[in-house]
């Protein structure tokens, strides 16, 4: 039987996930912590957190440690979250120069909703002209995810339905109340494992615009920093960087001018 985790184990479990993903969790999430991974000592037959603690620190574990990040960071997400960021997205793919590949990326995209929306509004408007969508994550099981393209059909209720019948196909049977994303635009989507908190691979290369929304929430105020410094050395001159509607860069970069609320533009 699992022992209740002490306050002590969660203080190092606060260090762990700190240390590996930059993300900062409050004493409101011991609940959180010992819930999602007592399966995991369940699975390895250890009776206390402290056994499990050590196993992650083994150096022996690599893949136990990938499914520790795993389960604790938070992914919650759906199709066109937050419209207004896709409504801009459209008008800088239309306005683009006809030859220039457009380059987005959603740099904590979880699950996938975000990328594939970003890529509906460029199949869309950009049918005939060059285009890339980058998504990416920290968590391996949610890239899964992603890169299957099936989710239940609630995710998608802000969806235009004309995007839902062009790149979406319908559930049925056993299948029923879910959608699964085309293969053609499954394809066009490219999905990576990316630390924010470490160096960015170089193959990442350049971005028109990136989505680094509803994340930042989960860091303090100097892995924040070095987080959107990291991101923002991917964005072009005159790009776009997107944070969630309660982020915010102020007072915090040097280089970004805001352009309105969580929008801001690289000088």
């Amino acid at each position: 039987m699992t022992s209740a985790i002490t306050d002590r184990e969660f203080e190092r479990f606060q260090g762990f996930i700190h240390g590996a993903a930059g993300i900062t969790l409050s004493s409101a999430k011991k609940a959180l912590v010992s819930g999602r991974l007592a399966k995991r000592l369940q699975h390895h037959k250890l009776e206390r957190y402290t056994d499990y603690l050590a196993l992650l620190d083994s150096g022996q574990a690599a893949d136990e440690v990938q499914i520790a990040i795993d389960l604790l960071t938070t992914n919650e997400t759906y199709f066109f979250r937050e419209s207004k960021h896709f409504d801009l997205l459209r008008q800088m793919a239309a306005d683009a120069p006809r030859a220039q590949t457009f380059r987005v990326w959603s740099a904590a995209c979880s699950s996938g909703e975000e990328p594939y929306s970003m890529a509906m509004v460029l199949a869309d408007v950009r049918s005939d002209r060059p285009w890339e969508v980058l998504g990416s994550d920290i968590s391996s099981r949610v890239l899964k995810r992603a890169r299957a393209g099936h989710y239940p059909m609630e995710r998608a209720r802000q969806t235009p339905p004309a995007y839902l019948k062009r790149f979406c196909l319908k559930g049925k049977d056993e299948q029923e109340g879910t959608l699964l994303i085309t293969r053609t635009l499954r394809d066009r989507v490219r999905l990576l494992h990316v630390n924010l908190n470490e160096t960015l691979p170089g193959e990442l290369g350049t971005f028109d615009m990136v989505f680094l929304r509803n994340v930042m929430i989960y860091f303090n105020a100097e892995t924040k920093r070095q987080v959107v410094e990291r991101v923002l050395g991917t964005l072009r001159r005159g790009g776009i960087f997107v944070v969630g509607h309660s982020e915010s860069l102020n007072g915090m970069m040097n280089g970004v001018q805001q352009v309105s609320p969580s929008i801001y533009r690289k000088l």
